[in-house]
């Protein structure tokens, strides 16, 4: 808190005790005003803001690689699943049939293998007493190895309508919670170019991250392990906390605006969060907790003297960083060790204790002719004999 002093400088020239300063005044009185705050226990931190979304940490597409009609739906939107759950089924009807109908090619390609085998193997007996021309045996030897090839092709066409039947039959492939549910019963959904989204399940969403843009000015200090606080709309007034887990080497260019992803693992064990929310994140790159603060400016603050005044020669030098310290009747200069700044306070690490008021500013302006209570003058001790309000007696 700023507290404000008003001081009566006097009119001769005095010595100052704190730094060697001589000042004085002409015939009129001049107030001095000085501004100071207390030294205090507080927390000092550097951070990093930006703005990102809630995901959750796991998110799931399950489609289907076969078109067909979809013939029952077995969860909705917010159901909780295990994994290989049923979700879904498609028509069977037509993958059934293209099963029975590849069953048929491998029966009818086995008999032909069977009896293109019996023919090789006797036509091959004759080509070796020479009964029969090479042409002959050659063409023998051709059919028996085309009929092996038909049955492999006609034994791989059944698995894959095998498959493709048991596409048919849509499973859970996690455990989570359905986000989405893009399809309603009797819809058809077509594979042909792509896989179609059936359902989204989330894994759990007690566990949530946030992906937030940090611009590539600040990208630099963010490292992982760091604290992060974040809050959402849905919630005013309520702090969220998290961690850095991860940051992302692949830029983000909008507008000429280069970020990267940061993630932020984000506990959810209440379920408040959801995905899609927008998070304000604080990520705090450093930080000093319970230590001594004051305002940046008191370490600028340098006591000016009035134009009438001038600075002895043999004043002495202040080395280092220092403030000034007022008392109540003077200011004395104190020699600090500062650390780490937010840019409005600063940790002290040495030289002042709590409570300790310095100096922030002085002012000086012409007093009225009100009554009003004076105190000595915060450069000079008080004079001897010299009485509280310094007024000259009554003739």
């Amino acid at each position: 808190m700023k507290r404000k002093v008003k001081i009566i400088a006097f009119s001769s020239l005095i010595a100052a005790t704190a730094a060697g300063i001589i000042f004085g005044c002409g015939a009129n009185k001049e107030t001095l005003t000085v501004d100071t705050a207390g030294a205090s226990i507080g927390n000092i931190s550097q951070t990093v803001t930006a703005t990102g979304t809630i995901e959750a940490i796991t998110t799931v597409e399950v489609g289907t690689q076969v078109s067909g009609v979809i013939e029952k739906l077995y969860a909705d939107f917010n159901s909780v699943v295990k994994k290989g759950q049923l979700l879904a089924t498609l028509d069977e009807t037509m993958l059934r049939a293209s099963l029975d109908q590849s069953r048929a090619t491998l029966m009818d390609a086995e008999a032909d293998l069977k009896y293109q085998k019996l023919n090789y193997e006797r036509s091959k007996a004759l080509y070796e007493k020479s009964l029969i021309a090479q042409a002959d045996f050659d063409q023998v030897e051709y059919n028996y190895k085309r009929a092996q090839a038909s049955v492999a092709n006609a034994k791989a066409t059944l698995e894959r309508n095998q498959v493709n039947l048991d596409y048919a039959t849509i499973t859970s492939p996690i455990d989570g919670v359905v986000l989405n549910r893009a399809v309603d019963e009797g819809q058809t959904v077509a594979a042909s170019f792509n896989t179609p989204t059936l359902f989204t399940i989330a894994n759990d969403l007690t566990r949530m991250q946030v992906q937030a843009d940090v611009d590539e000015a600040d990208i630099g200090q963010v490292k992982n392990g760091q604290r992060v606080e974040f809050t959402v709309d849905a919630f005013p007034g309520e702090t969220f906390e998290g961690t850095v887990t991860e940051i992302r080497l692949q830029p983000v260019i909008s507008s000429n605006v280069v970020t990267y992803t940061v993630i932020v693992n984000a506990p959810n064990p209440d379920k408040k969060l959801m995905p899609g929310m927008t998070a304000s994140i604080t990520i705090f790159m450093a930080e000093a907790r319970e230590v001594i603060t004051i305002p940046v400016k008191a370490l600028k603050f340098k006591p000016e003297l009035p134009d009438s005044i001038t600075r002895p020669a043999n004043q002495p030098q202040l080395s280092g960083q220092h403030v000034w310290v007022y008392d109540g009747k003077q200011m004395h200069p104190r020699q600090v060790i500062t650390g780490l700044s937010d840019g409005s306070h600063v940790e002290v690490k040495s030289g002042l204790k709590a409570g300790d008021e310095v100096v922030l500013a002085t002012r000086q302006a012409e007093s009225s002719n009100q009554e009003e209570k004076t105190v000595s003058s915060p450069f000079v001790p008080k004079r001897p004999g010299s009485s509280k309000n310094n007024k000259p007696p009554q003739p």
